[in-house]
């Protein structure tokens, strides 16, 4: 085990944030029953709000962000994750303001820490990571109360990592995907996901009535928030499922009570970071098995260290497509 290993550190100065690369050293990582090298670790917009410092994501600086991790436990005390282990870290407080997966080291407790099954690689689990963990966990709220086969899904932020992934999963569970997006030269490769439909964002806006508009859609998962999620609970159809995890768009939204008294919809809210460790178990047991998505390759971008902080900037201007991952 190296003295020393590399690392994006943010600092802050004053009001000021500087991100670069360090060196730093295993004595430096916090308290934690495994230490863990990294293999994989990939860039959501949390960390990118991280970064820049975002008030309400990190308080205490110099930090490292990155709320996912993948790699080999290289020292354990916990007998249920032996030296050796292929492991899976996403949420908790890593990378907020525990030293987070954009590190070739990270120290955390065991009880945060998932096995990556044999027929799973640390690769395929951060090329889901955090976004994949999200649409998991609303695909299993959607799946509590409505067949996936053949519903109508709606799906907003469709070219980011949450929505790209909702996209190509939903379809592939038998879901007729209309993909919104603000990125209308991407139409192409939403449908090569699984989209049968892709609606420009200011068009599908635009040409809403509120608070009810027609039904079409039957579940929904929302990625932006604002006027976006209030655009699609005005069209869902009677038992309608929308799920929201983002507020790229605001966290501010306009309803009112009438699609729920006269349609009975459902809003239900998702939060991977906190999510118990046993659903997580369960979430990447699907992604390992009937919920196995090929040709994940496609929808990732696999940068280096030194690629991954102009990628932050990539994802705060809202350019980014699909997923980036980052590779030691």
């Amino acid at each position: 085990m190296p003295k020393g290993f590399r690392a994006i550190v943010v600092s802050k100065k004053d009001e000021e944030f500087d991100i670069d690369i360090e060196n730093r050293t295993i004595d430096e990582l916090p308290d934690g029953d495994l230490l863990i090298r990294v293999e994989f670790s990939s860039l959501n917009y949390k960390d990118a709000l991280s970064a820049t410092g975002a008030k309400g994501v990190t308080k205490v600086y110099p930090h490292t962000p990155g709320i996912d991790a993948a790699g080999i436990v290289e020292q354990s005390n916990d007998e249920n994750f032996p030296i050796g282990s292929s492991v899976i870290v996403t949420g908790f407080d890593l990378g907020m303001d525990t030293s987070g997966g954009f590190s070739e080291y990270i120290r955390v407790p065991s009880q945060w820490a998932v096995k990556c099954s044999s027929n799973f690689s640390t690769k395929e689990a951060m090329m889901l990571g955090t976004a994949g963990m999200t649409v998991g966990l609303a695909i299993l709220s959607m799946a509590d109360k409505l067949p996936l086969d053949k519903s109508k899904a709606v799906v907003s932020g469709a070219t980011g990592g949450v929505g790209s992934i909702g996209v190509k999963l939903l379809s592939q569970l038998g879901a007729d995907v209309t993909a919104i997006t603000g990125k209308m030269d991407k139409k192409s490769w939403l449908k090569e996901l699984g989209a049968s439909k892709v609606l420009d964002r200011k068009r599908f806006i635009d040409s809403t009535n509120h608070p009810l508009s027609k039904g079409k859609y039957d579940i929904a998962l929302d990625v932006v928030g604002g006027r976006i999620l209030s655009s699609i609970i005005a069209c869902m159809n009677y038992d309608g499922i929308i799920t929201t995890c983002g507020n790229v768009g605001g966290p501010k939204f306009e309803t009112s009570v009438f699609p729920f008294i006269l349609r009975g919809n459902s809003l239900i809210g998702i939060d991977s970071a906190a999510c118990p460790i046993e659903k997580k178990e369960m979430i990447w047991d699907n992604f390992s098995s009937k919920w196995k998505l090929n040709g994940l390759e496609k929808n990732s971008k696999i940068v280096s260290l030194e690629n991954m902080i102009p990628e932050i900037e990539e994802i705060l201007n809202g350019n980014q497509t699909g997923r980036v991952v980052l590779k030691f």
